[in-house]
């Protein structure tokens, strides 16, 4: 790739734009005046340039010009076509990423020039040492997430750098398209015939020590990430993400639970150039938080690094894999809140009842808020429906009418998961009946 800040020379009339060094991406559209992102990275800025409008035939003869300039530089291993499609071009030109789109693909032609405006090592970033000795284990997996602009690139090629140059590291990348600024020794592999599944069986038989995988956006990606991490490759994966946690939770689904700490142990989050959080993920079989010890189960700890600071906790509950916060607000932990709400779409699914609230008054007993005149059916005759309920959930319940919730209290709405205004509808008073109480009546009027 080509050395920062170089590239083929252009047009006159695209270079003029270009010579302000703070710009880092050109917009063109036809009949639309040129504006430009410039600024430093914690405060670009969208401004409008004083230039006249260009038209339709002048992008045209642009787009052309561009290919020219890449045909007569085809010596240099920087300067390529990376994408043709019908409507779209993606050209590489140096250190220059030239994006061209045209009808049918876009309702007006219009060409976006993007470069890199810092390239930054590791040192300038002055990282906390223990920060630097986890990423110098080149076996692990890694994220660096952060909103479109935010740095994570050139974070993610500072880390390529370093491995190469002072650790000695054999490092590739999977791209597309393939716009980082490496070192020359590091090999840039984009999607091998258009799929990036046969990349990944390339990178095996070439041996990296690293990879580093930009742009991972599709649920495929994020499987073929855990492939290759899984085959023992150590791999740094660029996503985009609003928050480390979310980076986090887009791997749920598409990577069974037990798995993700092995493909994902470290999340760096990027905001404005600068490391905003870095999360730890560490796999522990225990009982979540606030739970009973007979509760253990496989759980993934998120803790804030290096603080060691836990902050949420993943693991399974029912048929769903939840992330829960550790420190949660409220009377109640967010895993005795969890458990409230579990146990809530399981009795109006056992009942037929609308449960409005439940309370975890200990791990082994709850009290439950319903209609008034539900009463009777969750406890049915005798006891017998609650002692049933009992057994089923092993907790020790308690029936209270809904008009005993506690003031200030969040009722569970009528669009809970298990419960909808139609049940509502059908279920309304004839479920109660059939707990006995309404029967009976009804029977006792047809014998007088």
């Amino acid at each position: 790739m080509a050395t920062f800040g170089d590239h083929p020379p252009l047009p006159d009339s695209l270079e003029s734009l270009l010579a302000d060094e703070s710009v880092s991406t050109l917009f063109l559209k036809a009949e639309c005046p040129p504006r430009v992102k410039a600024g430093h990275i914690t405060e670009l800025r969208l401004e409008e340039l004083d230039s006249p409008a260009w038209d339709k035939p002048t992008m045209e003869s642009l787009a052309d010009d561009l290919v020219t300039i890449i045909d007569q530089h085809d010596h240099r291993s920087d300067c390529f076509v990376e994408i043709e499609r019908e409507g779209c071009r993606i050209i590489q030109a140096g250190d220059l990423r030239i994006t061209c789109a045209w009808p049918p693909f876009s309702e007006a032609w219009e060409i976006t020039v993007v470069r890199p405006v810092a390239h930054l090592s590791l040192s300038d970033y002055e990282l906390d040492p223990r920060l630097i000795e986890r990423l110098s284990d080149h076996h692990r997996g890694v994220f660096v997430v952060g909103k479109p602009g935010s740095g994570k690139t050139t974070f993610a090629q500072a880390i390529a750098a370093y491995l190469d140059e002072d650790i000695g590291a054999m490092v590739k990348t999977m791209e597309s398209p393939r716009d980082l600024q490496v070192p020359q020794r590091v090999t840039q592999y984009a999607p091998l015939e258009g799929n990036l599944e046969k990349t990944a069986e390339v990178i095996f038989l070439v041996r990296p020590d690293f990879v580093i995988f930009d742009e991972v956006r599709r649920a495929r990606d994020f499987e073929i990430f855990a492939d290759v991490r899984l085959a023992g490759v150590g791999l740094l994966g660029v996503t985009h993400a609003n928050s480390a946690l979310e980076a986090v939770q887009r791997l749920i689904g598409k990577v069974e639970l037990g798995m993700i700490s092995q493909v994902l142990d470290t999340v760096i989050h990027i905001e404005k150039g600068q490391i905003a959080q870095v999360l730890e993920l560490k796999m522990v079989v225990k009982a979540p938080s606030s739970m009973e010890s007979d509760l253990s189960r496989p759980v993934i700890e998120v803790r804030s690094f290096p603080s060691n600071k836990m902050t949420h906790e993943i693991f399974s509950f029912g048929s769903e894999c939840v992330v829960v916060p550790v420190d949660g607000s409220g009377s109640q932990s967010p895993a005795k809140k969890l458990a409230s709400a579990e146990l809530a779409r399981q009795i109006q699914r056992w009942s037929g009842a609308r449960v409005h609230h439940v309370e975890m008054a200990s791990d082994t007993a709850a009290t439950i808020f319903v209609d008034d005149g539900a009463i009777g059916a969750i406890v049915g005759q005798g006891g017998s429906s609650i002692r049933g309920m009992e057994e089923e959930f092993g907790l020790k319940l308690k029936v209270k009418g809904a008009a005993e919730i506690p003031r200030g209290t969040n009722k569970i709405g009528s669009n809970a998961p298990e419960w909808d205004m139609q049940s509502e509808r059908s279920k309304g008073s004839h479920s109660w009946e059939q707990g006995g109480g309404g029967r009976r009546g009804k029977k006792g009027k047809r014998r007088r």
